[in-house]
Parts: structure tokens; sequence; C-alpha cells
């Protein structure tokens, strides 16, 4: 519930915009910093753990918010937070793999859209929320929502790779194991192919920050904004199931249909740019579950986060050119080559897939 409402809650603390866009530095540089070593820690010692551990964090970044209502609280609990997600990040993925196997993309594309529907849910709560409790009961419930996800991962089977994997790897040793990562990340060309379109792929979710925007300046009250991110969220949802069900490249047509959306002067258009984001959704699920397939030693988690962290490097890459002075239209129409460009690769690592 807090996802809607933090910015509010450092502007009412008294932040400037500069001081709230240095809390999102933060916490990227964080998550940045701590992504890949995070992957080989889960690697060498539990993913299991890890993951809790690192849901716990998140939520202490949160109570942080709620106990220091000031610039250096929000600065540490992002740090929390980007921690948190650091170890997040990959882990669970490899965890669910070793359980799993080729049965992946059904798991996950249903706990995708579980969780897409969750969000949804929550985000329409925090109005009656805030107005019974305010920041308080808003934090107090997400607080409560992370800090179980993390005990109940703690139900989960274990991993850390396979026996045989660990003994030539000396036992799991952290140092060999973020070098194997590494090492496995650039292997080959059907590897690199993997991570490349599973890496830009989630990189493009960034377009999400500026769809009301958008939709302002084709024409939206503001009181209907949410109603099209409900829109957008429930095609994305519809990706997740049916990413479970099909294996087929998608990011061609959801290129045309970005560039299609933004371009039509009208609300309509919004909602060809969420059928593109519903068919980002399940390439994505799609491009994770390819790569999961090409990983074959110990080091899963590490191979993972080099793959995120090279989605949040991309992400910030478009921030950039959202910065660009151009109208959202022509920039959202633009976005569109880059993402027939990962069509093309997603299309050759489909094929390497199946040789």
């Amino acid at each position: 519930m807090l996802y809607p409402v933090y910015a509010l809650l450092f502007a009412d603390a008294g932040l400037s915009t500069s001081q709230i866009s240095t809390l999102f530095v933060i916490w990227s540089v964080v998550s940045f910093v701590f992504e890949v070593p995070s992957g080989a820690l889960a690697d060498a010692w539990s993913r299991r753990g890890l993951y809790a551990i690192g849901e716990i964090l998140t939520a202490a970044g949160y109570a942080l918010w709620l106990i220091w209502p000031a610039f250096p609280g929000f600065a540490l609990g992002f740090m929390l937070w980007g921690l948190g997600g650091a170890l997040s990040s990959g882990t669970l993925e490899a965890l669910v793999y070793d359980q799993v196997g080729d049965a992946y993309a059904k798991v996950m594309g249903r706990a995708s859209t579980a969780g897409i529907l969750a969000m949804t849910a929550a985000t329409l709560l925090a109005t009656p929320a805030f107005a019974a409790g305010g920041y308080r009961l808003v934090g107090i419930a997400s607080i409560a929502t992370v800090t179980l996800g993390g005990l109940l991962a703690l139900r989960l089977p274990d991993s850390r790779g396979t026996h045989e994997e660990a003994d030539d790897h000396n036992e799991g040793s952290y140092l060999l194991l973020l070098r194997a990562g590494l090492r496995e990340s650039i292997k080959n060309r059907r590897i690199i192919l993997a991570l490349a379109v599973a890496a830009l792929l989630p990189g493009f979710s960034a377009l999400d920050e500026y769809l009301p925007l958008l939709a302002r300046e084709k024409g939206a009250p503001t009181v209907a904004v949410p109603l099209l991110f409900a829109l957008t969220a429930l095609a994305m949802a519809a990706g997740s199931a049916l990413a479970g069900r099909f294996a087929a490249p998608v990011s061609a047509v959801a290129a045309v249909l970005l560039a299609a959306g933004a371009l039509v002067p009208h609300l309509a258009g919004m909602v060809a740019i969420s059928a593109a984001f519903g068919l980002l959704q399940f390439g994505m699920i799609r491009a994770e579950t390819r790569l999961q397939a090409e990983i074959t030693g110990p080091a899963r988690s590490t191979v993972l986060s080099v793959s995120g962290f090279a989605a949040e490097a991309f992400a910030v890459t478009l921030y950039a050119w959202f910065a660009l002075p151009l109208s959202l239209t022509a920039l959202f129409a633009l976005a569109a080559a880059p993402l027939l460009l990962t069509a093309a690769l997603e299309l050759a690592a489909t094929r390497g897939r199946s040789r």
C-alpha cells in the first residue's frame, strides 16, 4: 500500500524534489553495488535464507520511514530496501527453478499473475486505508505483508546448487561461485543472447513510470488515471497467466503496439499500450525461463543477478532518455525502436535454443 503514496510521505515531511530524487539515487546505487555479490552469496550459502533476510530488510526500511520521518531516516530506509531487493533479486527465481525445473514458466506465470493482481488490489485499498489511518496504517500494512512474505519463504525447500556441482567448486566457496557465475554468463553465444533478452525486456517495464503523464497528455482527467493503470495491470496479469501455456517471441508485436498506441492522439491509444505491456510481461517470463534452462552450473543465482543488474542499468538509460526535450508521444514511439532490436535478439535466442 505504500507504493502509490510514499513519494507523498517524503513531500509531506518537508523534502524538496531534489532531495526525493537523491533518495532514488541512493536506492539505485545500493541495489547496483550489491546485486551480483548477493547472487553469489545465495549460491554459496542459502537461497531460501537470503531471500527471507532480503524481505525482512525491506520491511525494516519501511519501518524506518515511519519511525524517523526525515531525510536521514528516509535515506537509511532506502539503503535497507536497496540491500533487501539485491538479496532477493534472482534468489527466489533460482530457488523455484531448482524445485520445479521445466514447469518454471507455468509456476512463475501463475505467481506473477497473483502478484500483479495483489498489487492492483493494494493500490486500490491504499485510498481507504490512508483515509482511516494515514501513513502509519498504510506503512504498518506494508511492513506486515513484506515480513509475512519473508517468513513464508522459510517454508520452502532450500537449495544452493547440486552436491556434485558444489564439490567441483570447493564446496560452494563464495569467491569461486562468484567467478563461476560471471564466467557462465558469457560462456557461449546462446547464454549471452538469453541473458541479454532477459535483461532488456524487464528494463522496458520502466516505461510504466510515465504512463500517467502520457495518459494526461492524451486528455485523461486525473481521476481516470488509476483506471487506466488498472487496465495495464490486468493486461500484464493476462500476459503472466499465458506465459505458462504458450511459448512465442512477442517483442516485435509489443513494439508495434507501443508505437501505435503512443501515436494515436486519443485515449484509445492507451488500450494498445496496455496490450503492449501485457506482451512484455509474457516475454519477460519466457525470457527468464530460457535463461534458466541455459544455466548448468551451481551459480544460478549469480547469473540471474547479472541479468538483474543489466536490467537496472537499462532502466536507468530509459530514465535518461525520457529527460530529453521531446513530447511524451515522441519518446514512447521512439522507444519502440530498441524494443524491435530486442525482438531480433529474442528471435535469435529462441532459434538457438531450438537447435
